[in-house]
């Protein structure tokens, strides 16, 4: 049996740790670093908590992969917050967050827990493909849903969602997923498409909601089965069904592809085993001393020396 590996959405979780802790949490100097003490106290609770024997934190090296945009151009356009010319754009962000997150990376590699993100590739894309190539157990830990088509209860690997924080978290298996949607977990991928996501800018099929996805997935099996119906005489679609498919032909055929989560990244040579002594002892005191990390980091250190 190979030990469970906790694969963290790292921005996911900052940004929960940045609006769920007071931005009056500052370091010595007066900057903020909410952000910065909520993930460390995020990792402390799913440590004790889940009790992983490897924790990966999985970075957006872009957040708006350029292959993703020339599929689907309005993909994240609404949070673009300026364009960079052969670079990634910039994402919104709120002023105070992203001073944070160079400190959050420097912190993570000090303690020794590998930190992962791929040019060219989202964070869940090095989640994916982590656990294509898991032969053990995958607990991923996300605030995005989009996540959920990678949940295998075969392989043993689910999506732990943050309802308050990281103490209450809504584990989401296959069971959960058919009961809330009505697909399983490479169902909720052509389920997500159908029914279009506004805040990443995936349009889906006009008039094609949740419930509609589902029982179209319910009846064709998938969106290739539901791609074939159209042409298909006899297939049981209604006239408004089969023109509103017909005429999102284009989006559909590109879709599956930026919706899709994928298991293929370069990934780089890591350890992920959980570290139990900090890699870089001195660098990391400057940095609590630097940032007054205080008791967020001492429980953490306390919690993986266990």
């Amino acid at each position: 049996m190979t030990g469970r590996l906790m694969l963290l959405d790292t921005a996911s979780l900052y940004f929960r740790a940045y609006f769920g802790v007071p931005d009056s949490v500052r370091a010595p100097d007066g900057t903020p670093v909410n952000a910065v003490r909520g993930l460390l106290d995020f990792i402390d609770r799913l440590v004790k908590d889940h009790r992983p024997e490897k924790l990966v934190a999985c970075m957006d090296a872009d957040w708006r992969p350029q292959w993703r945009v020339d599929l689907i151009p309005s993909y994240k356009a609404h949070r673009v917050a300026e364009e960079h010319e052969g670079a990634p754009d910039a994402e919104e962000v709120p002023d105070t967050l992203s001073p944070q997150v160079p400190v959050i990376e420097e912190v993570l590699d000090a303690l020794g827990i590998a930190r992962v993100g791929v040019a060219g590739y989202e964070a869940d894309d090095v989640i994916g493909t982590f656990t294509a190539r898991a032969a053990g157990p995958v607990d991923i830990v996300t605030g995005d849903r989009d996540l959920y088509q990678l949940v295998d209860d075969a392989r043993d690997i689910r999506v732990l969602y943050p309802l308050k924080g990281v103490g209450t978290l809504q584990l989401t298996d296959e069971a959960w997923l058919r009961e809330k949607y009505g697909v399983d977990g490479r169902g909720y991928a052509d389920l997500a498409l159908l029914r279009g996501d506004p805040s990443d800018g995936l349009p889906g099929v006009p008039g094609v909601g949740e419930k509609t996805a589902a029982k179209l997935l319910a009846e064709f099996g998938d969106l290739a089965g539901i791609v074939a119906a159209v042409d298909d005489p006899k297939a049981k679609l209604t006239p408004t069904q089969r023109k509103r498919l017909t005429e999102a032909a284009p989006y559909l055929a590109v879709a599956p592809k930026v919706v899709r989560v994928a298991d293929d990244v370069p990934l780089p040579a890591v350890d992920t085993a959980l570290p139990h002594t900090p890699r870089d002892p001195a660098a990391l005191d400057a940095l609590a001393a630097r940032w007054g990390l205080g008791s967020s980091l001492h429980r953490l250190l306390t919690t993986l020396e266990a």
